[in-house]
């Protein structure tokens, strides 16, 4: 566990950090359907950086790990915070906090203070990153 996860609980207005995860969801169940096309989609950007050849696009990223297999490895509460914040589990993490608002620097005055991702769609992310296997 990096030392960014090194409180054992952290608790915020939306969700709590136990460890290197959020355990529970963040809104209603995730729908897996939705969740592909957001990492597929220009919402998320996810294959900028990722590959996912489940999302049978043609182009995807190679800087950042596969997500093939990613549900094998990670919990939904380890997936759910990668994607909320991935710098609590990576201070160097160059991926964006797709729901977090609050203490980010170098953003555009016009999205300042707002998400990238609601609370529904990174459970829709996690119901289709938990189906990679």
């Amino acid at each position: 566990m990096s030392s960014a996860c090194a409180a054992a609980t952290e608790t915020n207005p939306d969700y709590r950090v136990v460890g290197d995860s959020i355990p529970e969801s963040l809104a209603n169940p995730g729908d897996a359907g939705r969740g592909r096309q957001i990492v597929s989609g220009r919402d998320g950007n996810c294959l900028l950086c990722h590959s996912v050849p489940e999302t049978g696009e043609r182009r995807m990223g190679d800087v950042a790990p596969p997500l093939a297999g990613v549900a094998a490895r990670l919990s939904a509460g380890q997936i759910r915070l990668r994607v909320v914040d991935p710098t609590r589990v990576n201070p160097d993490a160059a991926m964006p906090s797709y729901y977090r608002a609050a203490g980010l620097d170098g953003v555009a005055k016009s999205y300042r203070g707002k998400t990238i991702l609601t609370a529904q769609e990174v459970e829709d992310v996690v119901a289709f990153l938990l189906t990679l296997h």
